[in-house]
């Protein structure tokens, strides 16, 4: 079409600007040419397009996926007068800035090279609180003690086959719309035009479509027409979803630059922590908040290292140390892995010693899975079902060999692309899987990756990740509180703070 219409244009401006045309005519005409020219424009502006694979991670959206989710926001803001506030120069920043990131400036990136060897013991529970982060050693591997394999992984039970959609209502949660908000959209439909879709059939006649507006990712009825909340299987003995909220702090002790885990001294770190806490038992006095610490336990590198995998493995020490961190707030402890061009079937038995205990519960990181052969950092990586699969049977063979508590398995996601084939997740009673929105960027771009990642594709559990520095670092962005958070549908059960 393009170069059709580049002929039209070529032949039309021969035609219209002829010797004979008079002063009034060329005007005419030119309007005509000008209006050719931007045919294109205006037709992929008023295009109906399906949600783009954009992310609130500004610097690691791809350019196509950034136009893509400008476009869908510009569309949607023609669409609907309720929507003219919003901020779009903010997405058009973003398609600006949307190149490949630099790795220098990547806040997962551990810059350990340069440390001296670590030549003290983990502090004990009595001075873990004043107790500076020790260094590391180089970037050498440390591997942790314990065995190299797990138990047999074939599960107890058959794995729960989840419905594409549910006639359960979504959890209406404990906060409703106030009045007064800014940017509020029409209901969400399936296909992302912010009109109101009839539900699909089902035997159970189903509640028409509210006509109340919502922003993206706050309207219940979508979420129930994607299918939440998730029929899985019932929960075992100590479960602790979703009768009960994490709230989590991220990082690397050894990286100021990693999340507020090793921003701040652990006593000032806990502090914050414990204020965190005491703001969600506030805005939701219903639920009760359980206190978190989530180590990168496995950070993926710009360099290859000795090991060729793009990865540097924690040392049990520094997971002893967050551990009694820990322990003085009774809160959990999530290792996340970063495997870069490692696999989890080599990275996670290794953890074994760990993960045996009740309160150590995992996470995984497909941005830095990367299966391409592309350095981490360079692009988005990805894991497939198969990949979560592995990781959620792993963890319930050692939930049944050692008599554990189920398991908690946070899987990161702002792309469509990190996680492949979600649909054939397969939910098992002693692991209980979070798809956790792990975007940054201006409130309105983190509910609309929320719906776009985890509303539209239920797994099992939601979370959400608010990150401290990057998420007010354009002026007029504004740090999500947990009423804002708690406007989202379904509600997320697993909060993290970086």
């Amino acid at each position: 079409m393009h170069g059709l219409h580049r002929r039209l244009s070529w032949r039309t401006l021969k035609y219209y600007v002829t010797p004979r045309s008079s002063p009034r005519r060329l005007s005419l005409r030119f309007l005509a040419i000008a209006s050719i020219l931007t045919l294109p424009l205006a037709l992929s502006a008023c295009a109906e397009t399906e949600p783009a694979p954009g992310s609130a991670r500004l610097e690691e959206m791809s350019t196509e996926d950034a136009a893509a989710k400008l476009a869908e926001a510009k569309t949607r803001s023609a669409e609907d007068p309720g929507l003219a506030d919003r901020p779009l120069e903010e997405a058009e920043s973003q398609v600006a800035a949307a190149e490949p990131r630099d790795p220098s400036e990547a806040p997962t990136m551990l810059e350990v090279a340069a440390q001296p060897p670590a030549t003290t013991a983990a502090p004990s529970a009595t001075t873990a609180s004043s107790a500076a982060p020790g260094p590391a050693k180089g970037s050498a591997e440390s591997p942790a003690k314990g065995p190299t394999e797990g138990p047999a992984i074939g599960p107890s039970t058959s794995p729960v086959t989840r419905p594409v959609t549910s006639p359960v209502a979504a959890n209406p949660g404990p906060a409703a719309r106030p009045d007064g908000v800014e940017d509020w959209g029409a209901g969400e439909s399936a296909d992302g035009t912010g009109q109101v879709a009839a539900a699909p059939s089902s035997p159970k006649p189903s509640t028409p479509p509210s006509s109340t507006r919502y922003r993206a990712g706050e309207d219940p009825d979508f979420a129930e027409r994607m299918g939440w909340p998730v029929i899985g299987p019932e929960p075992l003995p100590g479960a602790l979803l979703p009768h009960n909220r994490i709230i989590a702090y991220y990082g690397n002790p050894l990286s100021r630059r990693m999340g507020v885990l090793g921003e701040y001294d652990p006593e000032e770190m806990l502090a914050r922590l414990d204020k965190a806490v005491a703001e969600w038992e506030e805005a939701d006095p219903a639920t009760p908040v359980i206190p978190a610490l989530h180590l990168i336990a496995v950070v993926a590198q710009a360099d290859s290292g000795t090991s060729g995998k793009y990865r540097l493995r924690m040392r049990d020490t520094l997971i002893e140390r967050v551990a009694e961190w820990a322990e003085t707030r009774d809160a959990l402890v999530f290792l996340d892995v970063q495997v870069g061009m490692s696999t989890l079937e080599e990275e996670l038995p290794r953890l074994l010693p760990f993960l045996r205990r009740p309160n150590f519960h995992l996470g995984i990181d497909p941005e830095f899975s990367m299966k391409d052969g592309s350095p981490p950092g360079k692009r988005i990586g990805t894991f497939d079902a198969a990949d979560i699969n592995y990781a959620s049977a792993l963890l319930a063979g050692w939930v049944r060999e050692y008599d554990l508590p189920p398991k908690i398995l946070v899987v990161h996601r702002f792309t469509r692309r990190m996680v492949t084939n979600s649909t054939e997740i397969e939910l098992r009673p002693e692991v209980q899987v979070v798809m956790h929105m792990d975007g940054w960027g201006a409130a309105w771009l983190k509910r609309d990756s929320y719906r776009d990642y985890v509303v539209r594709e239920p797994v099992q559990f939601p979370g959400f990740k608010i990150f401290y520095h990057h998420d007010v670092r354009e002026a007029g962005w504004k740090l999500m509180s947990p009423a804002d958070m708690l406007r989202l549908r379904p509600v997320p059960v697993y909060i993290q703070y970086q």
